[in-house]
């Protein structure tokens, strides 16, 4: 179970953190991912981070987004600084365990970003 948190309504020029906390044992293996869905458009990969710590970005956000892991809390986070409206999205966090038929995914219930003035 993935359970997101940190959302809200923030003014241009701001920051947020998204925390999602797992439940479920060994959390170290799966690489940990945020994506977004905004209203109309396909859902994106915004960031992730393997168990060992390495991270990819959309462009989009690079310089602006970090992802991090707790992997003693279970917690993955998403720094969000220098928003833009254009972030204004649902985000959704991942959790993927790679198996021999292929990738096993659980999502979040998402929590919702609002980046207005």
């Amino acid at each position: 179970q993935l359970v997101e948190s940190g959302g809200g309504l923030v003014q241009p020029g701001g920051s947020l953190r998204l925390s999602c906390a797992a439940s479920g044992s060994i959390f170290s293996r799966y690489a940990m991912g945020w994506y977004r869905q905004a209203p109309g458009q396909q859902r994106e990969l915004v960031a992730n981070i393997t168990g060992g710590g390495t991270s990819n970005y959309v462009d989009s956000v690079k310089g602006r987004f970090t992802i991090s892991r707790d992997n003693g809390q279970s917690t993955v986070y998403l720094q969000m600084n220098s928003l833009k409206p254009d972030d204004t999205a649902v985000y959704f966090c991942n959790a993927r365990l790679m198996i021999p038929t292929g990738p096993l995914d659980f999502w979040g219930q998402g929590t919702r970003v609002t980046v207005s003035s």
